[in-house]
């Protein structure tokens, strides 16, 4: 079976690279290999009063429309943070192509939201308290609008006649004397090849492995990323409602006086509720929240992560921290640990009698502990005094009762060497949060239509 492009991975980084590819050349011939299910079929069994079950296949971070089809639905419309596209390919190029992920969404709603803009007002309270405000223009779709947009651009693609496989996983890819690629898959028991001129890589984080692999296998440098370690905070939606109403997204930099080591609050769900992430079998946290007001919760989420960036010859971030989230999970009994920071500050772990009668009733079901066992001294320190700094701005964030799950890192991904074209090798490019350059959907998206433009000639 042969095919013009191969896409390893139905996230919005290669969907975006369909959709484009189709409207430059509608009769590319395109196959889109993706180990997750069809968007309609992912479905997670553990809900808010439950814990992970470990499913073969987690629905959270693999399937079509990718991680981020149950994320919050955040469009950050700017490069000021979530990669480095803009840095990659200069400011002007990479908001055209942020802008254009922006236009293609809109034409598949029905009900487009507002932008949420950037604001002097509170970038100048950040700054009279130490800290830095990095907002920029936000659409906030919610978790249910982004589904349904998502579906619809599926939809399109599958009338375009791009060929979607679902639960088929990439085992191998290798290169012809033609320049061509085999891309060899198994589904089930089943095993399959297919050839394809040109291949987009569009596997995410949770394809890290995957990607090792093809740069092993093709002598392609990689460096290693810095990892963020951290946790999903949780209160009372009205102590952050002078930021959220305004800005949606207070993605926030703090630098610490003990260590002088950087943190930053991002991933803001206004009305939200906190979630499990089953990675290869390590669970982490994450947060979300709906645009519909009767989703919302009375509660408000967002991470503080502590970013570690080592030196010399250790080249295994990812593997130390995975082994944090595993810990955490084992002290944890296979969840996710939940602790007061009132508890946390006193040097006593949370049990369920302080969880019942706490003000702020969590959101999930998670394992009431003690953090300091699980996480580093040194990344739990600068996250209380983040958590004291942000109090500044927007007081009560500091209360007792304020909820903290463990953990949540952030890996980013090796980082390959590539050229201006994001093409690792001839023929072969990689994109998304995969390549350890972006860390959002608008500058992934934004990655795959300029790929799809460089494959097809478009300048």
């Amino acid at each position: 079976m042969k095919y013009d492009v191969a896409i390893i991975g139905g996230g919005i980084g290669g969907l975006m690279a369909a959709y484009h590819l189709k409207q430059n050349s509608p009769d590319t011939k395109i196959i889109i290999i993706e180990k997750g299910f069809d968007l309609t079929k992912r479905h997670c069994p553990a809900g808010s009063d439950k814990k992970c079950i470990h499913c073969k296949i987690c629905s959270i971070t693999s399937g079509y429309a990718g991680a981020g089809a149950f994320s919050d639905g955040k469009f950050n419309l700017g490069t000021a943070y979530g990669g480095t596209i803009g840095e990659d390919l200069g400011e002007d190029v990479a908001m055209k192509y942020i802008n254009e992920v922006d236009n293609i969404l809109h034409s598949f709603s029905d009900d487009y939201p507002e932008l949420y803009k950037s604001n002097e007002a509170l970038k100048l309270k950040c700054l009279q308290n130490n800290l830095r405000l990095l907002d920029m223009n936000v659409r906030h779709l919610g978790t249910d609008k982004n589904f349904r947009t998502m579906q619809l651009l599926i939809e399109s693609l599958e009338n375009s006649g791009v060929e979607m496989l679902s639960l088929t996983d990439c085992t191998d890819v290798s290169r012809n004397a033609d320049g061509s690629y085999d891309v060899s898959t198994v589904s089930g028991n089943t095993k399959a090849e297919y050839n394809a001129g040109k291949v987009i890589v569009a596997t995410g984080r949770s394809g890290a492995e995957f990607v090792k692999r093809l740069c092993e296998k093709f002598d392609i440098t990689i460096n290693a990323n810095s990892v963020d370690i951290g946790v999903r905070v949780e209160m009372k939606d009205i102590i952050w409602r002078e930021f959220s109403s305004q800005i949606y997204e207070p993605k926030i930099l703090y630098r610490t006086k003990t260590f002088e080591d950087r943190t930053r609050m991002f991933c803001f769900n206004q009305g939200g509720l906190v979630s499990a992430e089953n990675n290869h079998g390590v669970i982490t946290a994450n947060g979300h929240s709906y645009a519909e007001p009767e989703k919302k919760t009375e509660n408000c989420n967002f991470a503080i992560l502590s970013s570690i960036h080592f030196r010399g010859d250790f080249n295994k971030p990812t593997e130390y921290a995975e082994n944090i989230a595993k810990n955490t999970n084992f002290a944890a009994e296979g969840n996710i640990m939940v602790q007061r920071f009132g508890d946390l500050i006193r040097g006593r772990r949370t049990n369920e009698h302080r969880l019942a009668s706490n003000t702020v009733i969590p959101t999930m079901k998670a394992f009431p502990g003690d953090l300091s066992i699980v996480l580093p001294y040194r990344a739990l320190t600068n996250i209380i005094e983040t958590i004291y700094a942000l109090d500044k701005v927007a007081p009560g964030t500091a209360n007792d009762d304020t909820l903290l799950y463990g953990c949540e890192n952030k890996y980013y991904s090796i980082r390959p060497e590539h050229n201006e074209n994001f093409e690792i090798t001839d023929g072969m490019y990689l994109i998304g949060d995969g390549s350890g350059l972006t860390r959002g959907l608008s500058q992934s998206g934004a990655m795959g239509i300029y790929v799809a433009d460089k494959i097809g000639g478009v300048n």
